[in-house]
This record gives C-alpha cells, sequence and structure tokens, in this order.
C-alpha cells in the first residue's frame, strides 16, 4: 500500500501556498513525465537577458493549477454548474497543457522535431496517461481538444483571456523583475463569468481586462520578443540543426542516447510513436547544455563556434528594423565571412541570417474577450474599454531583423 502523505502543500512565491486536492493530481504530479518540467526552462534562454528567469514549466504548471481551482470557486459561487468530476478534469487539463514542451520551451520545435507543435505532444502524454492512470483523463481530454459541451471550460484553458496567460504573465513579470507585466491574476479570475456557455468578464474588471492586454503587449517587446533573446534562441535552434545535420552526414556527434535519437531520426508527427514519445519524455535542458559544452571542442568550425557562443553569452549582433531586411544586406555580411574564415555560403548562413517578428496583443479573429454590462448585454473589450483602441490593440506589429558577427569569428 501506498503511504506517501498525498495532501501536501507547494510553497509558491507569487501565489503563497497552493494545495494539492486530491491523490490522483498528487500522482500526477509526481510521474516522471510531469517531474520532467522541473528541468525545462519556462523562458528559453531568456535568463541571458533577465539572470533572474531561471523558473521553470513546473512552477507555471502548478500555478496554472492554482488559479484553476480559484476560477472553479468563483463560477460555483455565481451558480454556474461546474460538477465534482468536471473540476477533476479542469485541474488535470490545466496542469498538464504544457506537459510536451521540449528542452528550452520553443527551440526544439524548430530544429529537431519537424511538424508537431508542443500542444499535439502534450496530447500524445496526456493519452498515455489516460491508459496507465486507467481512463481517469478521459474527460480533462475532451476538455483540453475543445470537444467538451461545455465550451467555456476549454476557454478557461486556452483563450485570449485564460488561466495560462493570467499565470504566465505574473510568472514571468516576477522572475524577470520587469514590472511592466505584473497583470493582477487573481482579480481577474475574481471577475469571471459564464453567460450562454461562454467566458465572460464583469464591466467592474475592464480596468483589469485593459492592464492585462497592455501588459501582455508590453511582455512581448520586453521580454518574450527582446532582441538578446531572440538571437540566442535563433543560435540554439542553429546549433542543433548543424548537429543534426553532421549526424546525417556521418559525422561523430558526441552526446547522450536520448539526444542521439532526435539527432539520428527524422521526428516529425506521423513519426511520433511511443519510442519517440518516452525518449522524449528524457529530454530536458540539461540534455542540451551538456551536449553544447562538449561541442565547443567539435572539429566541425560551425558546431563548435556556435556552441561556444550560447554557452560564453558570446552572441551574434541583432538588428531591428521597421522595414524589410533587404538580401544585399545579407549578402554583404556572408561574403565578409566566406572570405575571412573560408567558409561555404551554407556554412556561413548559420551567422548570417534574417527573419521577423510579430507582437499582437488582441486577436479579433479569435475568441473575444467579452465583457458583461450591469444591463446584461455582452460587447467586445475594445467597444467596452474607453482606453484600447481595437485598431492599436488587434492590429499586428511586424518588425524584421537581421543577426551577423559582431566581428571577425
Amino acid at each position: 500500500m501506498d503511504s506517501k502523505n498525498k495532501l501536501k502543500i507547494f510553497n509558491d512565491p507569487i501565489y503563497g501556498f497552493i494545495t494539492i486536492p486530491n491523490s490522483l493530481i498528487f500522482d500526477l504530479i509526481e510521474h516522471r513525465y510531469f517531474q520532467r518540467l522541473r528541468r525545462i526552462s519556462q523562458m528559453g534562454l531568456s535568463y541571458l537577458v533577465y539572470p533572474g528567469a531561471h523558473h521553470t514549466r513546473f512552477h507555471h504548471a502548478l500555478g496554472c493549477m492554482h488559479l484553476m481551482q480559484k476560477a472553479i470557486r468563483i463560477l460555483r459561487f455565481k451558480a454556474v454548474a461546474i460538477s465534482t468530476e468536471e473540476e477533476q478534469a479542469l485541474l488535470i487539463a490545466i496542469l498538464l497543457h504544457d506537459i510536451g514542451h521540449g528542452p528550452f520551451s520553443h527551440a526544439m520545435e524548430h530544429s529537431i522535431v519537424n511538424d508537431i507543435s508542443h500542444e499535439e505532444i502534450s496530447l500524445l502524454f496526456m493519452n498515455e496517461l489516460n491508459i496507465e492512470f486507467h481512463g481517469a483523463l478521459s474527460l480533462a481530454i475532451q476538455i483540453f481538444k475543445g470537444e467538451y459541451p461545455k465550451k467555456f471550460m476549454h476557454q478557461l484553458i486556452s483563450g485570449q483571456l485564460d488561466v495560462d496567460r493570467a499565470d504566465y504573465l505574473k510568472r514571468d513579470s516576477f522572475y524577470t523583475g520587469v514590472a511592466e507585466g505584473n497583470v493582477n491574476s487573481e482579480r481577474l479570475i475574481t471577475m469571471l463569468n459564464v453567460v450562454n456557455d461562454t467566458l465572460v468578464v464583469e464591466e467592474k474588471g475592464i480596468y483589469s481586462v485593459e492592464k492585462f492586454l497592455t501588459a501582455r503587449r508590453l511582455m512581448y517587446w520586453q521580454v518574450y520578443l527582446h532582441k538578446t533573446s531572440l538571437v540566442a534562441e535563433q543560435l540554439l535552434i542553429r546549433v542543433l540543426q548543424r548537429a543534426k545535420e553532421l549526424t546525417k552526414q556521418g559525422c561523430t556527434v558526441t552526446t547522450n542516447s536520448v539526444l542521439q535519437f532526435f539527432l539520428k531520426n527524422d521526428i516529425h508527427k506521423k513519426k511520433f510513436d511511443l519510442t519517440a514519445l518516452s525518449t522524449f519524455s528524457s529530454l530536458d535542458d540539461y540534455d542540451i547544455i551538456l551536449a553544447m559544452k562538449q561541442w565547443q571542442h567539435h572539429k566541425d568550425f560551425v558546431l563548435s563556434k556556435l556552441s561556444k557562443m550560447i554557452i560564453n553569452r558570446n552572441l551574434l549582433k541583432i538588428k531591428l528594423t521597421n522595414t524589410a531586411i533587404a538580401l544585399n544586406d545579407v549578402n554583404k555580411h556572408i561574403l565578409s565571412i566566406t572570405k575571412t574564415q573560408q567558409l561555404s555560403v551554407a556554412q556561413a548562413n548559420y551567422f548570417v541570417f534574417k527573419g521577423t517578428i510579430t507582437n499582437q496583443a488582441y486577436q479579433t479573429k479569435k475568441q473575444a474577450i467579452n465583457i458583461l454590462l450591469k444591463s446584461g448585454k455582452i460587447i467586445d473589450i475594445t467597444k467596452a474599454s474607453d482606453l484600447l483602441n481595437s485598431e492599436v490593440i488587434s492590429k499586428p506589429v511586424t518588425k524584421y531583423y537581421i543577426c551577423y558577427p559582431k566581428d571577425k569569428l
């Protein structure tokens, strides 16, 4: 008989004490799939810009569960019907919503795993856990996929004002020290209600929503799309791509068996079988860091140099502009590298590249943030607010960047 105390609490720096509500949630947290999130950075390489940003997906998942507990209590108090089974499913769905993230969060999705998002991998993990826990996650999976008849439940997990965003904005603001992102997530949760199976915010919560959308916009520019974080992530993507390319060419690229599996095999959606999933469940940030420490001394100039750049934080120069980067600007830097380092154009492309970033605080084509007026009328936040300009807040802002070496490689 398992004699573990399953009624534990976590002391969270954001919300204080977080309680584990029952033994099933405890067992899911204890599972090795979930424990891996302790070793997955919430913000990738952002700690190269903000030294305090070392929090993990594990922190975030527990914070989301806490906010979901609060949301359920609030909605029940407002006479929204949520059964015990639905409560359990909501907590499981939000707890596991990020379980499919790879090392450094998003870098894996653009390098050694292709055509499959972390949401899809999360679903694969949930399906496996459902088998292991004898169908106990079936309702949670339905809600996670948006297939459950009560649509507001999916909105709590994935929407423009969901529990996920309410936690990560406040948490990332705290750990980076960027005060502009500090939203009042608990106030937002308290203002939620449900009308006609749709999540709404009561009128007195308008200012909290305004702050939430403004904070989201500022956090993207100041943190998530910060130019140093951006170039660091792009370098990490290219490190993994180069390691995979060399492996395919038959070169020896020393690493552990877990990472080696993804370097040797083309893993995409159709090939993400149980073997790939099991191997992925053992892959974390430490595997990548250890590999780069070894690759610093690899005979391949590209792999070695890229690894050193990240390990020693000696990154490429990055310039952001409001207009598209001319191809001539890219070619100029490529020509310089090919001459000074005797690299091929293909090799030089690892050190010189351009791209775009887009920030859109509010997406009008997605499920709207609806405000419930005292009169009972429901309107979009951009119409209810006297601060938010619908064109400004919903218009995608695109910036262009070019990365190249600061000096001779």
